[in-house]
């Protein structure tokens, strides 16, 4: 009876275990809108839109799957910062309700768009760097 102990194992370049990648790093370079992996490269090319590869290093970004996620997690964010400020000034200050919506409202469509597209390249660079959904070059997805 033979065992799994053994056969020998042999190593090659696909059996090999990946080579680490840094998440910290990625969601740095992501949240500045540059490619995961040489953090060099543009990682949109227009305000949503991600480049299919880096123009740097060559990587191929297609793979992304940050979908809705982004959206979200702008919306837990602002609304962290919103609400509460909202309810502070509220209960201190008592102000107009329309001065109150004159001035919430702009601050947090402002403040989602400018957290939209770096929250969606900290994504980006998150899946990057866990090697989700095809960013593993040695099991791609069909």
């Amino acid at each position: 009876m033979e065992t799994a102990s053994s056969h020998p194992i042999v190593w090659t370049p696909e059996t090999a275990p990946a080579s680490k990648r840094d998440v910290w790093t990625a969601l740095k370079r992501g949240f500045r809108g540059r490619c995961p992996r040489c953090g060099e490269g543009k990682l949109f090319r227009s305000f949503l839109k991600v480049n299919a590869q880096c123009p740097v290093c060559g990587q191929d970004l297609t793979h992304h799957r940050a979908d809705d996620l982004p959206a979200y997690l702008v919306i837990i964010i602002v609304g962290h910062v919103v609400v509460p400020l909202a309810l502070m000034i509220e209960t201190n200050y008592a102000p107009n309700v329309a001065l109150q919506l004159a001035i919430y409202l702009p601050v947090t469509l402002v403040a989602s768009l400018l957290l939209l597209q770096p929250v969606k390249g900290a994504v980006v660079g998150l899946q990057w760097a866990l090697r989700m959904h095809g960013f593993d070059e040695r099991n791609p997805e069909p």
